[in-house]
């Protein structure tokens, strides 16, 4: 399976779209960026479990792994694989890192370029500058009790290349990610859910360490 680097970038994608606010007349994405800007200001670090799925047209059925984040802003991120296989996904600065000891796998990536579209079209944009760039439509989620579902569909070349659809459940009390799902132009996708999410917590920096086995 191809690794994608902006799939490895979901997560800086998601913290970059707490930020995210709409265009024209009131509705209620206008109310949960409102109810969100506190969180926003104050957000420093970030720790959680997390479950990804990835749907893909070269597995015969979704890969279901398990594990731990832990995110310093603005753009240093750990993924930490406990299952099936261990590995760690880091991003340091513009470089993402894959180590996979199952697979004889450590991969380094250059990701500024993804990293300056993230700031580009994502983080502290007016709304006219997101509506230029996006579909965006907020709605109380059916399949999450207590969440709202913003879908972002892209409308610009360059972004529809990398992503189809951006699908971010929020809570409704706290407004924080609870899982968001990736669809991606061949029609795979990744989605992470996340749990025991806990807001500015000291972090270890040896959790930055890369497992190498």
């Amino acid at each position: 399976m191809r690794l994608n680097p902006l799939a490895g970038l979901a997560c800086a994608c998601g913290m970059a779209l707490l930020t995210m606010v709409s265009a024209g007349a009131r509705d209620l994405f206008d109310d949960i960026y409102e109810k969100g800007k506190p969180l926003e200001a104050t957000l420093r670090t970030l720790t959680a479990r997390f479950t990804e799925t990835t749907t893909s047209s070269l597995l015969t059925r979704p890969l279901v792994s398990h594990g731990t984040l832990a995110v310093v802003r603005p753009n240093r991120i750990v993924l930490l694989y406990d299952d099936p296989d261990r590995r760690t996904v880091s991003i340091d600065g513009d470089v993402m890192r894959m180590v996979w000891p199952a697979r004889s796998l450590d991969q380094r990536t250059n990701v500024g370029a993804a990293q300056r579209r993230i700031q580009q079209y994502f983080v502290d944009k007016s709304p006219s500058e997101l509506r230029r760039h996006f579909d965006i439509a907020a709605s109380v989620a059916t399949d999450r009790p207590g969440a709202w579902l913003v879908v972002m569909t892209p409308k610009r070349k360059q972004i529809k290349e990398g992503v189809a659809t951006l699908e971010l459940w929020l809570d409704q009390t706290s407004v924080m990610l609870q899982a968001m799902r990736m669809t991606f132009p061949n029609g795979d996708d990744k989605v992470m859910a996340f749990s025991d999410v806990k807001v500015n917590p000291e972090i270890d920096p040896s959790i930055f360490q890369i497992r190498t086995r």
